[in-house]
């Protein structure tokens, strides 16, 4: 019956319509939930841009100036300045980009819902278009196109033609704040470690205690993205350590803060 109501548009002799709205159809589609991840793409490449960055830009900055036989004190403040001006200035640049973004969707619309009213149309075949290149056929794909711009013309040009959905839509404020509280949090992390240890074992212990926070980050946010945390984990560690050794490298070469 299903089959016949997709491949033709016509419920079969009234059945199908019967079967749609019986008990066990309807408590069937109450019951089935799906968990997908694309809800978290905002906020969760914010979080991770700014854990990261907080936690190599600032162990770089410590094991720079350690490396250029700075004063225990003189690296922890060097490093509190670095956490404060890097959460800001990931703030401002997340939230600038993200609003830019959203700037650029919201013309779209505007544009979109103009050309809806002007010319309806042409958009109701531009969208029976889109579905028969996503493999129905002409019959059904304009089926499903004249309900979607009867139900909601705007939305459905805006996922299908301009692959704009609520889940994947910009928000700048969520954006800044998720930057500069996760880079905080990340910065942190090695100035904890600069306070607590004594100065000759400074370096090896940002450096060795950063890595493995970069580690778990990884292998965190692999996890809630869905993809492998041995990967993840890799990936991270990898350009962290190269950033880590280039500044340690710089530091000692000239003898001066970097």
């Amino acid at each position: 019956m299903a089959a016949e109501f997709l491949r033709t548009g016509q419920p079969a002799g009234g059945k199908y319509v019967a079967f749609l709205t019986s008990a066990p159809a309807m408590t069937s589609l109450r019951r089935h939930h799906e968990r997908h991840r694309t809800d978290r793409i905002g906020w969760l490449r914010a979080a991770v841009l700014g854990a990261n960055d907080g936690i190599v830009s600032t162990a770089s900055l410590v094991l720079g100036v350690a490396a250029a036989s700075s004063s225990h004190n003189s690296i922890l403040v060097t490093g509190i300045a670095g956490l404060v001006a890097g959460a800001m200035s990931m703030a401002a640049g997340e939230y600038v980009s993200v609003h830019s973004q959203a700037d650029t969707e919201k013309a779209d619309l505007e544009r979109e819902r103009l050309e809806l009213k002007a010319a309806p149309a042409a958009e109701q075949r531009e969208l029976t278009a889109i579905y028969v290149s996503r493999g129905l056929d002409y019959k059904l794909a304009a089926q499903v196109a004249e309900q979607l711009m009867r139900h909601d013309a705007l939305g459905a040009h805006a996922r299908d033609e301009l692959g704009i959905s609520p889940a994947l839509s910009a928000r700048p404020i969520q954006a800044a704040v998720s930057s500069a509280a996760s880079f905080s949090v990340g910065a942190a992390l090695p100035l904890v470690v600069t306070a607590l240890v004594p100065e000759q074992l400074l370096i090896s212990s940002v450096a060795g205690t950063s890595l493995a926070f970069l580690a778990l980050l990884g292998a965190i946010a692999a996890q809630a993205g869905g993809a492998s945390p041995g990967v993840g984990a890799a990936r991270v560690t990898f350009w962290g350590a190269l950033a880590m050794a280039v500044t340690a490298g710089v530091g000692t070469l000239f003898g001066t803060p970097v």
